[in-house]
């Protein structure tokens, strides 16, 4: 993880992007990435959502990649480990 991190913080130095990604932007970009994503996979049956063509699993591939790309991006920001926060959070659910 802390190699894509430093892969993207080069490739945001080398563009002068992150005078834009403030926490706030980042958020609302990543939301519009998850939305992309939907929209691949709205008015499928369950069925069809696990039988994809290869040309949908790449197109869908891409938004992923984004995603990921703006998730590290925010936690880099906030100076949170992503994978810590997610081994927290499953210990935190399987106490309830």
């Amino acid at each position: 993880m802390k190699e894509l991190r430093d892969i993207i913080k080069d490739f945001n130095n080398e563009r002068d992007w992150n005078q834009f990604h403030s926490p706030k932007n980042l958020v609302m970009a990543l939301t519009v990435e998850v939305s992309e994503l939907l929209e691949h996979f709205q008015w499928l049956t369950q069925e069809q959502s696990k039988d994809l063509s290869p040309a949908k699993k790449e197109k869908i591939g891409e938004e992923i990649g984004d995603i990921l790309i703006y998730l590290v991006n925010l936690a880099d920001k906030l100076d949170i480990d992503p994978i810590q926060a997610a081994q927290n959070k499953i210990e935190k659910n399987r106490k309830k």
